[in-house]
């Protein structure tokens, strides 16, 4: 979340972010629990100066045998608002802080203004596939090799679901092998984590509230299905204070993603472009602040290497204020070229949050020189989301007989096999 002192110092900076966000506009009501809040404070402590003044009458009254009873009772009056005050400055911070978490952050002056159509790309690497037959979607290519059963996923779970078998289901295990490997030797801790975890660290993240109805929520349980492995990856350290020279951290991490929104208002409903549950290997850092830009070069770097490695055709695009999602301050989305669908296809999104998420989850940093500990940035990024990955492969390497070649890079990893067929 934004710093209430940053908030009450740029008004108009923060209303222009919650205005090219598109995100519904709670600042007057903030910055009046502000003035209240201040109100309080200041009368609160104009009773403890009073408070001591009567204090001090009571006890020289006393030393000098004189009667102290309107003293006494002014005394108790000093008290009982004192006390209401303490009362009320509770409840006006409660909700400052519920307004708070629903501002979003603020966006990097590099971002373009405007919706998801002033999305600038920035660069672009490999060439589409040249043909020489009409390309198959991959739920065509899959369904005819057995690998991919779209029918199944809705019989067993609903819309929104598939199921992967044989060489398919493979194909996933030896992406998400791959990937990790690779990020590893680039010096990112591999973590295994829950899939289940608590509002406070869905808050953390910016996830809640902002975002509730997207997500799976287990109520007998007040449980809640990660929709990436951002969320419990970025709040192992909520609530601590790191140690002087321990940043930057790298992690990395394989999970299976749960999100409702999937297949919303049926776009890209066929095969696995959009469905709710889904793998992903995800990349988190928490940075000093002033490297946190030069860190989210080498992160998206890092998501590209692998998309290169696939020899898979890409495009890197930075995101419009009005594409950021709520935390980011500024994003870069690698799209993937499909053939077989004719699409570019998001498989990574890599973004910057500045302190906004570490200010939730009150993360800090104790610096070198001793002094008042402060907010490191995180940034994460997906490298990559597994369902389009795998459509860029099947679609792009399929064959005029029907058959998909595997990557090279993957081929150790299938066990020496070089085509499906």
């Amino acid at each position: 979340m934004l710093d209430l002192k940053f908030i009450r110092e740029n008004p108009d900076l923060v209303r222009r972010a919650i205005r090219d966000k598109k995100a519904p506009d709670h600042l007057d009501e903030l910055l009046g629990l502000d003035s209240r809040r201040r109100a309080v404070i200041g009368e609160a402590e104009a009773l403890k100066h009073e408070r001591n003044v009567v204090s001090q009458q009571i006890a020289d009254a006393k030393k000098a045998g004189r009667e102290a009873a309107d003293a006494i009772v002014a005394m108790r009056a000093v008290s009982e608002r004192a006390q209401s005050l303490d009362i009320q400055l509770r409840e006006i911070e409660e909700q400052i802080l519920h307004w708070q978490l629903r501002i979003p952050n603020v966006p990097h002056p590099d971002c373009p203004v405007g919706d998801e159509s002033q999305n600038r790309e920035v660069r672009s690497w490999g060439r589409k596939p040249a043909l020489a037959f009409t390309p198959a979607p991959h739920w065509e290519l899959g369904q005819k090799l057995g690998i991919y059963d779209g029918v199944a996923g809705t019989t067993v779970a609903g819309s929104g679901f598939f199921v992967l078998r044989g060489a398919g289901a493979r194909m996933q295990r030896a992406l998400i092998n791959f990937m990790i490997e690779r990020h590893v030797a680039n010096e990112y801790v591999e973590h295994r984590l829950p899939y289940l975890v608590t509002a406070k660290t869905m808050q953390g993240t910016g996830q809640l509230p902002k975002l509730a109805e997207d997500m799976y929520h287990i109520e007998s349980d007040d449980l809640w299905l990660i929709p990436t492995a951002e969320v419990p990856l970025t709040n192992l350290r909520a609530g601590s204070v790191l140690p002087a020279g321990s940043l930057p951290l790298r992690s990395v991490a394989y999970t299976p993603c749960f999100r409702r929104e999937a297949g919303a208002a049926g776009k890209d409903t066929r095969g696995m472009m959009r469905v709710h549950q889904f793998d992903k290997v995800e990349l988190v850092k928490i940075v000093e602040p002033e490297t946190a830009e030069s860190e989210l070069e080498t992160l998206t770097a890092d998501a590209e290497a692998i998309l290169q490695a696939l020899e898979l055709p890409y495009r890197v695009r930075l995101l419009a204020t009005g594409d950021l999602s709520f935390a980011g301050a500024k994003c870069y989305d690698l799209e993937v070229y499909a053939t077989g669908v004719d699409a570019w296809l998001e498989v990574s999104s890599c973004s910057m949050f500045t302190d906004f998420q570490s200010r939730r989850m009150d993360l800090r940093v104790r610096p070198k020189d001793g002094g008042k500990p402060y907010h490191p940035h995180t940034l994460n990024g997906s490298a990559l989301a597994l369902p389009r990955t795998m459509i860029a492969i099947w679609e792009n390497y399929q064959t005029d007989k029907g058959s998909i070649r595997v990557p090279e890079v993957l081929i150790p990893y299938m066990g020496g096999l070089e085509e499906i067929a």
